[in-house]
């Protein structure tokens, strides 16, 4: 039997509220971090608090993504609110950024099982017709959480404190707790498999090598040292074990027959290339405002409205066009489009605009959101019910992976180039700089007033040539976007009549 009407809208509020506190966490936090750390010190440590959440919710996702397909939907959806709220009231009692850290790592594992899943149920609960429009909601979640986190992260630390950032969570988790335990009834019926042990083991060991790699290359550690060459071998060596696993495993946790299938397969390849193109986009953009133009990066939500507002249109758009044409037709066109922005944001100067940036920015962002609801459909179109979960969940594990990668790949190249056009342009020596000052920070408000108007102006064009760079290497990532989504076939959203996921995984 269909879920009641009443009751879906219930689901569904409670859906939203779900993923919405998941998806706005980060940008809340960054916005707080320089507060956080004037208060509990640990200058050389912050980059944990964002690196342990984010290391748990990736290395999270698969496995509750395979465990809802054996055991349900409903429990790990509410493992992960309680966990994630758990990780919150723990973080807002935090009195060193260590304690901080572990603490976000608690709320990772929450947030790792909330964001894959909640988009499953809703491909369980609503009908092929309909999950174009709600994959588009619900796509547009993170556009919404990008825009409004650091506005909320702002004002919350400003006139309450940093505290409350962690501790509004709370009420909004229990609402969206209460809400899918008394409305959410999930049938008991569901196919119980051995758990993989095993691959999850090499799996999360693979994972947190890879990102703690990434983190402290070329900050904490070099590039070339034993400690960052250690944590690629042991990633390297644990991911082939894995993938050797994973070929006998009875119950994989992500199964290679998935990726036989071309849709998934195209899908999964076009989530990792656009996160990876798409970060670079949402962190330089606002570099690129305060270090060139002279913007203040108070509130990087109001800088990146225009790519934010496009991007959530994008979603709905592709969301409901997906219902009237290929897969493959939509993303190619979304493909070209994001080409298209990335190239034109990467020619911005000096010169350029607030109008024309933010114009590039629409191109850009419009071009990006068709993948938040599309690359979703389109990855679990085909399958049954007891590979959604799993195949829900790597598309999110790829994405962020992509996503962490790209930061960390552009974020090198931009650096390294910053710094050879500000020797070139300084002569090498640095003249008229603050002494042992850290280049980027110059492009605070405060130093920059300290330095002479004609350096300025040559910090601005290295810094602006930099972030050309960085967003022109970025084309590369969209490019294979496009060769990825062109490969996706002729599938389509179904609609035949379908064994209803609502008929066999709930009742009214």
């Amino acid at each position: 039997m269909a879920v009641k009407k009443n009751r879906l809208g219930w689901i569904v509020a409670g859906l939203l509220l779900g993923i919405l506190i998941a998806a706005i966490d980060n940008t809340i936090v960054a916005t707080a971090m320089g507060t956080m750390i004037g208060e509990l010190g640990g200058l050389d440590q912050f980059v944990w608090v964002t690196s342990a959440y984010m290391v748990a919710e990736m290395a999270g996702m698969p496995i509750f993504g395979k465990l809802s397909d054996m055991y349900g939907r409903k429990k790990f959806f509410v493992f992960g609110i309680v966990v994630f709220l758990i990780g919150s009231m723990l973080c807002g009692t935090a009195h060193t950024i260590t304690e901080l850290s572990i603490y976000r790592a608690i709320q990772g594992i929450g947030g790792g099982a909330l964001i894959p899943i909640t988009f499953t149920i809703i491909f369980d609960i609503f009908p092929p017709e309909k999950r174009g429009k709600m994959s588009g909601m619900f796509g547009a979640v993170f556009g919404i959480a990008n825009l409004f986190g650091p506005l909320m992260g702002a004002y919350i630390t400003d006139y309450w404190h940093w505290r409350w950032i962690f501790y509004i969570n709370i009420p909004l988790g229990l609402i969206a707790f209460l809400l899918v335990v008394f409305f959410y009834k999930e049938s008991h019926e569901h196919s119980r498999q051995k758990i993989d042990v095993w691959g999850a083991a090499t799996l999360v060991g693979a994972v947190v090598s890879l990102m703690f790699a990434l983190e402290l290359g070329g900050n904490k550690y070099a590039w070339d040292s034993f400690v960052i060459l250690g944590l690629f071998a042991a990633f390297a060596v644990l991911f082939i074990a894995f993938l050797l696993i994973e070929r006998k495993a009875a119950e994989p946790i992500i199964s290679y027959d998935m990726f036989r299938k071309r849709l998934f397969a195209a899908s999964s390849a076009a989530a990792l290339f656009y996160g990876a193109a798409f970060i670079t986009a949402a962190v330089y953009i606002p570099i690129f405002v305060q270090g060139v133009m002279g913007g203040s990066a108070t509130n990087s939500g109001l800088i990146l409205l225009p790519l934010t507002l496009s991007s959530v249109v994008a979603s709905q758009v592709g969301g409901m066009l997906s219902a009237k044409m290929t897969f493959r037709r939509v993303m190619v066109f979304s493909a070209v489009v994001f080409l298209l922005g990335m190239y034109l944001l990467a020619t911005i100067t000096p010169e350029t605009s607030r109008t024309v940036l933010s114009l590039y920015m629409m191109i850009t962002g419009f071009g990006i959101g068709f993948s938040f609801s599309v690359l979703s459909m389109s990855a679990i179109q085909g399958m049954d019910a007891r590979q959604r979960g799993s195949a829900n969940s790597t598309i999110s594990f790829l994405r962020s992976l992509g996503m962490t990668i790209g930061i960390t790949v552009f974020g090198i190249i931009q650096r390294n180039d910053f710094n050879i056009q500000l020797a070139e342009r300084l002569g090498g020596s640095g003249e008229n700089m603050p002494a042992n000052a850290d280049p980027q920070q110059l492009l605070s408000p405060e130093m920059r007033a300290l330095i002479p108007r004609p350096v300025m102006e040559k910090i601005s064009a290295a810094l602006s040539l930099s972030v050309d760079h960085a967003f022109l290497w970025a084309l590369l990532p969209v490019f294979f976007a496009l060769l990825s989504v062109s490969m996706m076939g002729a599938g389509r959203m179904q609609f035949a009549q379908e064994p209803s996921p609502a008929q066999s995984r709930t009742k009214a």
